[in-house]
């Protein structure tokens, strides 16, 4: 499956809160598949494949929109695959790092959205492409920024980034969706995965989360 040319259908709202006014775009239907909850060790997505196209998106709309919230409401998806029951379910919201949004506000802004209007996004061509490897050699400079960076707040977890921050771990979510279905086809007990890495794993371990997004292959 693949993600060039596929079409998300949202929708934008704004919120204010003070003076300031926030866009938020969401998706038209929450993901009928598609769970985020807490892990020991980081947070776990599972998804089917609609959700995983979806995801994969929505990260590219995240990097492209430098004034936008990237909000998915997964906690209201009934889905229960993967999830563990006494686990604590979160939202996931993606933004660029030039909105300087404070994640202690999102519970207002969150309360506080208009009536949202219809949109559309396309799948552009060469959207969340390949990174070689001199590419992700240089995250392991200290002088390096284009890290993702990651809080959570209001049962939510924000994922904070530059463009190119966001696309050299996107590549892994395009390739979970356009390359999964034909995985779990041959082989359906395999384990599907993308692991994300969020913050400096090498000069910064403490503040390192893994989001681990795998194929729910109940719903694939």
């Amino acid at each position: 499956m693949r993600l060039e040319g596929r079409e998300w259908r949202a929708l934008v709202t704004t919120a204010r809160l003070g003076g300031e006014r926030f866009r938020v775009i969401r998706p038209e239907r929450v993901p009928g598949h598609a769970v985020l909850h807490d892990d020991l060790v980081g947070k776990q997505l599972s998804v089917d494949k609609t959700a995983a196209a979806e995801t994969a998106i929505a990260w590219w709309l995240a990097a492209h929109s430098p004034r936008s919230l990237v909000w998915l409401p997964l906690r209201s998806s009934p889905a229960s695959c993967g999830s563990d029951p006494g686990a604590r379910r979160l939202d996931l919201v993606l933004l660029h790092h030039s909105l300087h949004f404070p994640a202690s506000r999102w519970k207002d802004v969150r309360s506080r959205l208009a009536e949202p209007k219809p949109h559309k996004v396309t799948m552009p061509p060469g959207a969340l492409p390949d990174f070689d490897r001199p590419d992700h050699d240089r995250r392991w400079h200290r002088e390096f920024r284009d890290v993702l960076r990651w809080t959570v707040a209001a049962d939510t977890l924000f994922v904070v980034g530059s463009r190119l921050a966001f696309e050299l771990e996107g590549w892994k979510l395009r390739r979970l969706a356009e390359e999964g279905p034909a995985d779990l086809a041959t082989r359906p007990e395999a384990h599907v995965c993308a692991e994300i890495e969020l913050g400096r794993w090498r000069h910064r371990p403490d503040d390192c989360l893994e989001l681990h997004v795998e194929c729910c292959n109940r719903h694939w």
